[in-house]
């Protein structure tokens, strides 16, 4: 499993991403531009120490992201609000890409068009979005409970 994150515009995002990883053994693959250098300061602080343990992977554009990921053969699963159909009814695989778009204005038309499953985490209606955050914690959960992948205390 990966987390992968598209052009995240807040450090404190993208490092608290960053420590999910960290903490359940899922390496984070940052795709650029990034809207903060990725070695700022916020960045550091939102992921604490956990930063140095992290299994952190840049990207210098989605097109070299996208060609990494149909190299190794993995399914990328795009979260977005203009999905279809929920989270929770998605069949996920141990090698599968999450990918979760940019705060400010989520993923191009490309990306969407990319990707090989597209879902959803179901909200109370007129709500816009959650936290990309909150979100990649969201997912990544419900992912690796469906595939035995949280790590053994």
């Amino acid at each position: 499993m990966i987390l992968a994150l598209y052009c995240p515009d807040i450090a404190q995002n993208a490092g608290t991403c960053v420590r999910t990883g960290a903490c359940l053994g899922v390496p984070v693959h940052i795709i650029e531009p990034a809207g903060f250098p990725v070695s700022a300061a916020a960045f550091r602080r939102a992921g604490m120490d956990y930063i140095d343990s992290a299994a952190i992977e840049r990207h210098a554009s989605f097109a070299a992201f996208d060609a990494a990921r149909r190299a190794a053969g993995r399914r990328l699963v795009l979260f977005t609000t203009a999905a279809a159909g929920p989270h929770l009814d998605f069949r996920f695989e141990a090698d599968d890409v999450l990918l979760f778009g940019r705060e400010s204005a989520g993923v191009p038309g490309e990306v969407h068009a990319a990707a090989d499953a597209r879902v959803r985490i179901p909200m109370q209606a007129g709500r816009r979005s959650l936290n990309v955050a909150v979100s990649a914690a969201i997912g990544l959960a419900e992912a690796l409970r469906q595939t035995g992948g949280f790590p053994l205390s």
